[in-house]
């Protein structure tokens, strides 16, 4: 993954290491040690925090500027996850899902991002590490033309320790297919400017309108993005939505990131069966697709949302995202909460969760969570109950 940051030929790097992506940041470090990657500026930070504060003040003065960062450093940078994307910085950043604490946890689930969904950042997922490749050198289009920060999210260890062959573009091949960075505001000593000043009620609710229109036309440029990319590299990992085995499914399972490829080999078993079913991938989550969504699953009768997050004492985010999607279809909606903290989404857990639902076993009303250890669940309410 560091290779394909590397290709993007950022300026500036400011990073600070956590678990699942410290491996990320200490080759780019070495690269710019060995003058592999030039020009180029790697900081040293204290925190996550810092990183990303760095990368705001380089970006702000014109550079390509990149970070990395997982979980509790996803949080830790909140509050300059909020100004970066308020300044409308064109910041590139790897998020190594990992699980939020406590207890503590270093594995993989999608809390972090969903955490900072609202944030104002372009989140795009992985579902493989060609697709994060290949994600990140379009996430430096997509962020410098429309002057937004983007994510590229991808599963910690998963996806991010795992050893596989990977088309790495050449260096000019990616040189020709970004266009040059050209920053839209610049802090310039011979022509100062101020940005990011106080603003007060007659004008804020100015400032986030242009925020949201900013993210709305991402949902236009991505596929753009996305076919240009399929151009030059001749493979097609972009663009807002994975559609799989769609045509005539009837029962239409939705989830993001690296749990699609068991999802589909499954749904493949359940078609060798006679079964109708079909996988929707989500590549782009912020902005949220909802006229691509609605018109993928406009024929389905069911929707099943497997996702590795939710909204504590509310529910599903992304089944939430996908109701509203299809509201006014005559489609049941499932929310089904899936390996939290690393738990193994197995192919013989989605099979009894398709069969139970496909013979109308569970109720589309209530939030699912695959392989709940009801046992110990019951233990604990009796015990502190």
């Amino acid at each position: 993954m560091a290779a394909a940051v590397a290709r993007c030929r950022p300026q500036v790097i400011a990073a600070y290491p956590i678990s699942p992506q410290t491996h990320i940041v200490e080759s780019l470090s070495d690269r710019v040690r060995t003058g592999d990657l030039v020009p180029c500026e790697y900081l040293m930070v204290e925190s996550e925090f810092g990183a990303l504060s760095a990368c705001i003040g380089a970006s702000a003065a014109g550079s390509r500027t990149y970070t990395a960062t997982s979980s509790q450093g996803l949080l830790f940078m909140a509050e300059a996850l909020f100004n970066a994307s308020g300044l409308g910085l064109p910041i590139v950043m790897t998020v190594a899902n990992r699980a939020v604490g406590a207890p503590i946890n270093i594995w993989n689930d999608h809390s972090d991002a969903m955490a900072m969904r609202d944030s104002g950042w372009v989140q795009l997922f992985a579902d493989s590490n060609q697709a994060a490749t290949d994600l990140h050198v379009q996430a430096f289009w997509l962020a410098e033309a429309l002057s937004v920060p983007v994510m590229v999210c991808m599963d910690g260890f998963v996806l991010t320790h795992a050893f596989e062959q990977v088309d790495l573009p050449e260096q000019e091949a990616v040189d020709a297919f970004l266009p040059p960075l050209v920053p839209r505001q610049l802090l310039d000593p011979d022509d100062p400017v101020t940005i990011g000043a106080m603003v007060g009620p007659e004008a804020f609710t100015e400032v986030k309108y242009l925020n949201h229109h900013k993210q709305l036309a991402a949902l236009d440029l991505i596929p753009m993005i996305g076919e240009e990319f399929r151009a030059a590299f001749g493979r097609g990992t972009g663009g807002l939505l994975q559609p799989y085995r769609l045509e005539d499914a009837e029962t239409v399972v939705v989830a993001l990131g690296s749990v699609l490829g068991t999802i589909e080999e499954v749904v493949d078993g359940l078609r060798d069966d006679g079964q109708a079913v079909g996988v929707l991938g989500i590549t782009c989550f912020r902005p949220w697709p909802a006229a691509q969504v609605r018109d993928a699953l406009r024929n389905a009768r069911r929707v099943v949302v497997v996702e590795r997050a939710f909204a504590v004492g509310a529910g599903g985010i992304v089944g939430q995202n996908v109701r509203d999607a299809t509201r006014g279809l005559p489609v049941e909606v499932y929310d089904v909460v899936a390996g939290l903290g690393g738990r193994p989404v197995t192919s013989a857990s989605l099979h009894r969760l398709l069969g139970d639902i496909l013979a109308n076993r569970l109720d589309a009303h209530r939030l699912h969570f695959l392989d709940l250890d009801e046992d110990r669940v019951r233990h604990e309410l009796q015990a502190h109950g």
